[in-house]
């Protein structure tokens, strides 16, 4: 549903929901959806003109698009009285299925006909070609959206659940302990930062489904495993967040993405969390529609996750993230600032003196890493045993 606002009907606010299957529930729902769209313009002092009504779905086995428009009809009619009852009347409401729309307010078969009107393929319109040539990426259908955050199958999945197993052993007690969460979460910022820099040294080309394959390639299941367990921690979830900007957004966004893929098996609560980073980083780079299918599969896992509550309503009010932007940024400084002071302590601590003939041939007589290492699993170990990740511990610019 889209909000009309102004006398030249300019997009407004919009929300976003699944059909229900159980017919009984479609009365609150339309009543809920309605009064959420115009309360939430009210409040910024733009209480719609009129709302518009699309009703998406695919036929199912053995169904026609017709079948489906005539089997949503109920709903359609029941959301534009929810709408009317609140003195805003429904301009439109349209039903898109199998590739063709039809109209629940036009009568005139000249127009609209019973057939249905097909809808114009993605990518013949003079906009897509003018998109195409710019550099703008086609993101695809619902399904193909929702498709990039689904978890894993089959053996990958098994494998990457032992991985879980493992690293939830590990991690999850010291976690709990408050005197060794800290080095948790900067491990897991450290790693997350590798990872980052990995992608972006690394970008893939072709479809979404080989684009994504060619991330999930770059990290293994260990990583993942240590980067989701991780995750799981809200402050270490909004430090993650810092990178929603810059060159640092779109190998953030597809490392979030693959992350979610891999929360497989007992382990798919966990991928609220990738998912609702995903959302955020999408939303802040402007690409709404992926946000909103980010946020909403977050929010079917988890109702009651804040962080994305807080922004699938911003995004359906049709708020700037700008403001979080720039708190996140505030918090990225004041991190650097308190972490400053700490590295520089570290730095002036006395250093043991060098043995005769101890081997390495690296400087202060520190073993020389792997060189050159940016594919997954090139890790290293620091001088009290802790992994680190990507190339001699490299951590991007959050």
């Amino acid at each position: 549903m889209i909000a009309l606002t102004g006398e030249r009907g300019r997009f407004g606010g919009r929300v976003r929901l699944g059909i229900p299957t159980d017919t009984a529930q479609w009365p609150d729902v339309a009543d809920q959806l309605a009064e959420c769209l115009i309360s939430a313009g009210q409040e910024r002092d733009a209480r719609p003109a009129a709302i518009i009504v699309y009703l998406c779905q695919e036929p199912a086995a053995g169904e026609s698009g017709k079948d489906v428009k005539d089997r949503l009809r109920p709903l359609a009619q029941r959301l534009r009285t929810a709408c009317g009852a609140l003195d805003v009347p429904v301009l439109e409401a349209l039903c898109l299925s199998n590739g063709r729309f039809w109209s629940y307010c036009c009568p005139d078969f000249r127009c609209c006909p019973a057939e249905g009107t097909p809808m114009v393929m993605p990518g013949t319109s003079v906009m897509a070609a003018a998109a195409a040539y710019a550099g703008m990426q086609v993101r695809g259908s619902l399904k193909e959206m929702e498709a990039r955050l689904a978890p894993r199958t089959g053996r990958r999945a098994a494998d990457q659940e032992t991985a879980l197993d493992a690293a939830a052993g590990a991690l999850v007690p010291r976690m709990l302990r408050r005197d060794a969460a800290a080095a948790v979460r900067r491990d897991t910022l450290d790693l997350a930062g590798a990872m980052i820099h990995r992608f972006r040294q690394d970008t893939p080309s072709g479809s979404n489904r080989a684009r994504d394959a060619c991330d999930d390639a770059l990290i293994t299941d260990a990583e993942a495993a240590d980067l989701i367990l991780g995750l799981q921690d809200r402050v270490t979830r909004d430090r993650a967040a810092e990178w929603m900007d810059g060159s640092a957004a779109a190998p953030a966004l597809r490392l979030w993405r693959a992350l979610a893929r891999r929360c497989a098996g007992g382990y798919a609560e966990h991928a609220v969390a990738p998912l609702t980073l995903a959302g955020w980083v999408s939303w802040s780079t402007e690409d709404g529609p992926s946000a909103r299918v980010a946020l909403s599969r977050a929010l079917a896992l988890d109702p009651d996750y804040t962080f994305a509550q807080l922004l699938h309503r911003a995004i359906n009010e049709g708020l700037d993230p700008e403001p979080l932007r720039r708190c996140l940024r505030e918090q990225h400084r004041e991190a650097v600032s308190t972490a400053e002071p700490a590295a520089r302590a570290a730095k002036k601590a006395p250093q043991p003196t060098k043995r005769p003939g101890t081997g390495g041939s690296g400087p202060a007589g520190r073993p020389r890493g792997p060189r050159g290492g940016t594919g997954p699993g090139t890790r290293t170990t620091d001088g009290r045993g802790r992994r680190r990740a990507g190339r001699n511990g490299d951590r991007s610019r959050r």
